[in-house]
């Protein structure tokens, strides 16, 4: 199985996401709908990413209630290892095929960034 590479698994709610998530930043996250328990394993059901801001990112997961339950996430030094972090979990978890996100990561519009796994930028 897949690692994240992210450490600890946190609620997605606002106080959680304060507590977790002490910094501005870009970064990465996945979430999950799954009810976390002692023997329960985290599931990946979404994979996502923020180029300035990943706190302010999770808050507005987390104002959309009974979508996801948890998260785990990681900062990121710049929006370009955001988006390479975004589509390695991305292809690592499933793509669309076992993940909600419904397409590849898309760069921001004015990057000639490339995933790293394919050729989808290529």
């Amino acid at each position: 199985m897949p690692s994240t590479g992210f450490t600890g698994i946190y609620k997605l709610d606002a106080t959680t996401i304060d507590k977790a998530i002490t910094r501005t930043s870009a970064g990465a996250y996945v979430l999950t709908r799954e009810v976390i328990g002692n023997d329960i394993p985290f599931t990946v059901n979404y994979a996502g990413r923020s180029d300035t801001d990943l706190k302010a990112r999770l808050k507005q997961w987390a104002a959309k209630p009974g979508s996801y339950t948890h998260f785990k996430a990681g900062y990121c030094d710049s929006p370009k290892e955001a988006f390479e972090k975004e589509c390695g979990l991305y292809h690592d978890f499933g793509e669309s095929k076992l993940l909600d996100n419904s397409i590849h990561p898309q760069r921001p519009a004015n990057a000639s960034w490339k995933c790293p796994r394919c050729k989808i930028f290529g």
